[in-house]
């Protein structure tokens, strides 16, 4: 979920056929908001089958779509593809293909960070398939569908925590920046299983972000099941703010029961705090029946 300049909240969603946009100027009804397909794939060809993890950024003045897709095979024909929308409303105007994302590896979940007068490209590559699932890397772009440069690794499954449900996974990098760090949050183990998780690298926003050593990992989660509120695997996330900016808010797909797996994931949102010591703090995730404040200046 993205907040733009204009107000509006927009939320990608993929139907598994098709990609879809929605939009709201309210976070916490965002599904009764505008909705729009923006892009059906082709029958067939490198990109036509198993549309995963779509993200929405507006980067250098342009509207970009990145996501995942493959040809039907394998793990190794996993790609990120890129979309552009210049104009001012991306329910308007025309989503182009601007092709695959040049990694060195295949995989997943690409995303970017602007940072430093830079955009870095960060993905859950197979670099070392089968050792384990995928890993995160990031590499130096030259514009929003082109990289240079060495695709650097900065985490693999390396922990018990990240390496639940059948196979080792990092995957789903996404960012927060405040109180002079950044914040590399992704998502470790399989999504369908009960301890798909949360964990966290953090740099120095003066740090070089493509240089291993300046990553410092968590050695444990930082978002995870609950036994007590009911909630499992809660994973692959993004960040927001309230409508009037005083509130951070996390967006993340959980699951209802225990062995529920994939297929009953949802979405769900709540807000979050920060430490003393200046490190999100995300608490435990919250019980789906559970009636929340909805974000402050929500409409």
């Amino acid at each position: 979920m993205y907040r733009h300049t204009d107000g509006n909240y927009y939320f990608m969603v993929t139907r598994g056929n098709r990609l879809e946009l929605m939009k709201s100027r309210s976070m916490s009804r965002i599904a009764e908001g505008d909705r729009k397909i923006v892009w059906l794939p082709s029958t067939s060809g490198m990109n036509s089958q198993n549309l995963w993890a779509p993200e929405i950024h507006h980067l250098n003045g342009t509207w970009y779509i990145y996501f995942t897709a493959n040809d039907g095979g394998g793990d190794d024909t996993r790609r990120v593809y890129v979309l552009e929308n210049e104009n001012e409303d991306p329910f308007e105007g025309k989503w182009t293909e601007k092709g695959v994302v040049n990694t060195e590896f295949a995989g997943l979940d690409g995303t970017v960070l602007e940072h430093g007068g830079k955009l870095i490209f960060m993905y859950a590559g197979y670099g070392n398939f089968p050792a384990y699932g995928s890993a995160i890397y990031a590499v130096e772009m030259v514009n929003p569908w082109t990289l240079k440069g060495e695709n650097v690794l900065l985490t693999k499954p390396e922990y018990e925590w990240e390496q639940q449900g059948g196979m080792a996974i990092n995957e789903g990098p996404c960012f927060l920046k405040r109180f002079g760090k950044v914040f590399l949050i992704y998502s470790a183990s399989t999504c369908w299983s009960d301890d798909y998780s949360l964990g966290m690298l953090s740099a120095s926003e003066n740090s070089d972000l493509l240089n291993p050593s300046s990553w410092t990992k968590s050695d444990t989660p930082v978002f995870y099941k609950s036994l007590q509120n009911r909630v499992f695997g809660p994973g692959h996330n993004s960040f927001t703010v309230s409508p009037d900016g005083t509130e951070d808010w996390i967006v993340y797909h959980a699951i209802p029961e225990s062995g529920g797996g994939s297929e009953k994931r949802s979405t769900r949102m709540q807000k979050f705090g920060w430490t003393e010591n200046g490190n999100p703090d995300f608490g435990a995730p919250v019980p789906q029946a559970t009636d929340i404040p909805v974000p402050s200046g929500d409409e």
